[in-house]
């Protein structure tokens, strides 16, 4: 991960930087917004903005909107400024973290925003086989489809791939197409040339060319806008691309992977996706079980968060409960790996020594399936009969279960709506329904909301 910090942030800057290091990332830091754009338009791959919040971000949230770029921007203050972090919030900045900085929740904020993660835990014989054969085509040229539901890895085994490769040592570039505006999205993946655009001062190298001799990973493709779906056939058959608002074309050496969560045959017998492109992209297909299908890798997947959070939050490591494990392995897992990352973090943080089902699951799902559960405030067992959605209108539970979910994964809109079942857009919409909402006066609940 490459952050790019703006400002001194008055010394803690330098403490900043140290964290994000020992996370393993690779950190930038310039001294004012005009030093940061340029940065940006270089084509170095930032993946974070951190910062200062007195160098004017809604400032720098125009320029960058201008200039159709799409960095995710973390305010940062010594002092607590609740005007300051307003506006930098609603000028779209994801989150506001105040200084001296505290390892853990820039731990956590870095984590929500980039999700970048190294493990590949495979021990169920599905996963087993699936490895073999991309070990046979990793070291190949060949472009490759991942397909698979929300949650279940489809990033980290196109990192696998890329690392057994033979341009492991060239740059692996990530762009989630869902996240990004159709109308960004061509810049982001093309660049631009100056003058291009209203807001093109200067010009902008795009995704294809920052990754030139390496690998491009294309996330869920398959929301890509069907008009720009030609453009990106032509790059890969042809190996050039054009800038938006470029005369020249340019050429490219990329080795392209895909990845998406729909049914691709579904996508294209509906015109939403290009058949031809489909063909080009999916020379070799990877089709990813959801976690309910890979039974035996969740409980070594499990034991291997309880070490990582115990770890990241300083906490000696925890035993799992023979009726939490038990628990754990009869799950759905709607969210599969994602969904279990996130529900054994907070298992972590809410258990004593030993994690019991109500840490990993919580009360008012144990009710519904009446599991008798203990709490730490009462050792002893009892069955509970009585469904906590009853005597709630729709309305009410829909807004419980999303924000709870919201809660459930730090905040993180895109990872809440994939286990939600629904799009971006429609959780959006009902944030802002309960934002604007006069009944609501607690606005805790959004705070981490991203």
């Amino acid at each position: 991960m490459k952050i790019l910090i703006i400002g001194t942030l008055n010394g803690h800057g330098t403490v900043a930087a140290h964290i994000a290091l020992k996370m393993g990332a690779k950190v930038t830091q310039v001294n004012n917004s005009e030093e940061a754009l340029n940065v940006l338009r270089s084509g170095k791959g930032i993946d974070l903005i951190m910062m200062d919040i007195l160098l004017n971000i809604p400032h720098m949230m125009e320029n960058m909107t201008r200039e159709r770029i799409c960095t995710p921007v973390v305010a940062c203050g010594v002092k607590s400024n609740p005007q300051l972090a307003k506006e930098a919030i609603e000028s779209g900045a994801k989150e506001y973290i105040p200084l001296p900085p505290d390892p853990e929740l820039i731990a956590a904020v870095i984590k929500a925003i980039s999700q970048e993660e190294t493990y590949f835990i495979a021990e169920d014989p599905s996963m087993k086989t699936i490895i073999k054969m991309i070990d046979k085509i990793a070291p190949t040229e060949a472009n490759i489809f991942i397909n698979g539901e929300s949650g279940t890895g489809k990033e980290v085994v196109a990192k696998y791939i890329h690392m057994n490769s033979k341009r492991k040592d060239r740059n692996f570039v990530s762009i989630n197409c869902a996240a990004i505006p159709e109308q960004l999205l061509e810049s982001e993946l093309f660049g631009h040339e100056k003058g291009a655009f209203t807001g093109a001062i200067a010009r902008r190298i795009g995704k294809f060319e920052e990754a030139n001799g390496g690998t491009l990973l294309l996330d869920e493709i398959s929301e890509m806008d069907p008009r720009l779906q030609a453009k990106m056939l032509r790059a890969i058959q042809e190996r050039v691309i054009d800038r938006v608002g470029g005369t020249h074309p340019v050429p490219v050496d990329i080795r392209i992977l895909a990845t998406s969560n729909r049914n691709m045959e579904e996508a294209i017998a509906n015109k939403e996706f290009r058949e031809d492109l489909y063909y080009r992209l999916n020379v070799v297909n990877v089709a990813l079980p959801p976690l309910r299908e890979r039974i035996q890798d969740i409980l070594p997947l499990t034991e291997y968060f309880i070490k990582k959070f115990c770890d990241l939050n300083g906490l000696p490591i925890k035993k799992l409960s023979p009726e939490s494990a038990e628990c754990i392995c009869n799950y759905g897992w709607k969210g599969n790996v994602r969904e279990l990352e996130n529900t054994i973090h907070r298992a972590v943080l809410l258990s004593e020594q030993e994690i019991q089902p109500i840490d990993i699951f919580g009360q008012s799902y144990l009710q519904t399936i009446n599991y008798p559960y203990t709490t730490s405030e009462n050792n002893n067992s009892e069955n509970i009969n009585i469904n906590p959605f009853i005597g709630k209108s729709v309305s009410e539970v829909e807004k419980d279960l999303i924000l709870g979910t919201l809660t459930h994964c730090l905040g993180n809109r895109t990872h809440a709506a994939n286990i939600l079942g629904i799009s971006i857009r429609t959780l959006r919409n009902k944030i802002k329904e309960y934002k604007s909402d006069e009944i609501h006066h607690d606005q805790t609940a959004y705070s981490n909301i991203k």
